[in-house]
C-alpha cells in the first residue's frame, strides 16, 4: 500500500524522525510520569505505519532488514530476563536495581536502572509485533503469494506432524 501524495511523501521522513524522537522522550520519561516502553513502542509503530504508507511495505522491509519476530523475541527475553533476574539472587520478582556511572563525557553522572531495560524489552516487543501484523495484513490485502510461502516455511508445522502427543500413540 502506497499513498501517492507529494506533500506526504516529501515530509514523511522528517515526520518519522520527530515521531521517534518523541518516542525516545516518552521512553525516558516513563518512570516518574506517564510514558514508558509500551507507549513509546506504540508511537514508534505509528512512524513505521507512516513509512509503509508513503514508501511502500517492500521498501520499509528493506530499511528494517530484521525479522519482526526476532525483534519481538529479543524484547521478550530482555523484559522477562530483567524481571526474573532478581529471583535468581533471592530477591522479589521485578525488584529493580540501579547502576550509577560517574563522569561520563558529555553526560556527566548517569543512572541506569533495570526498569529501563524492562521498558526497552517492552518497546521491542511492541515494535516487533506491530511490524509483523502490518506486514501480514498488507500482504494479505495485496495477495503476495511468496510472502505466505515464506511464512508457511518458517512458522507452520509439518503436514505429517501430530497435532498433540496422543495422535502418534496407538495404545490410547
Amino acid at each position: 500500500m502506497k499513498i501517492n501524495s507529494i506533500i506526504l511523501n516529501s515530509t514523511a521522513r522528517l515526520l518519522v524522525f520527530f515521531i521517534n524522537v518523541f518516542a525516545i522522550y516518552l521512553m525516558f520519561r516513563g518512570h516518574n510520569f506517564p510514558g514508558g516502553g509500551f507507549i513509546a513502542g506504540l508511537v514508534s509503530a505509528i512512524s513505521i505505519v507512516l513509512l509503509s504508507m508513503t514508501l511502500g511495505l517492500d521498501e520499509v522491509k528493506q530499511i528494517i532488514r530484521v525479522d519482526p519476530v526476532l525483534i519481538a523475541v529479543v524484547g521478550l527475553i530482555l523484559a522477562y530476563g530483567t524481571s526474573l533476574a532478581p529471583t535468581v539472587l533471592g530477591m522479589p520478582f521485578l525488584k529493580h536495581e540501579f547502576i550509577h556511572l560517574h563522569h561520563i563525557p558529555l553526560f556527566g553522572e548517569v543512572h541506569i536502572g533495570t526498569p529501563f531495560l524492562f521498558d526497552l524489552g517492552v518497546y521491542l516487543v511492541v515494535i516487533g509485533v506491530t511490524c509483523k501484523i502490518l506486514m501480514t495484513f498488507s500482504y494479505l490485502i495485496y495477495e503476495k503469494e511468496e510472502y505466505f510461502l515464506e511464512e508457511t516455511f518458517l512458522y507452520a508445522a509439518r503436514k505429517d506432524a501430530p497435532i498433540n502427543e496422543l495422535d502418534g500413540d496407538e495404545n490410547t
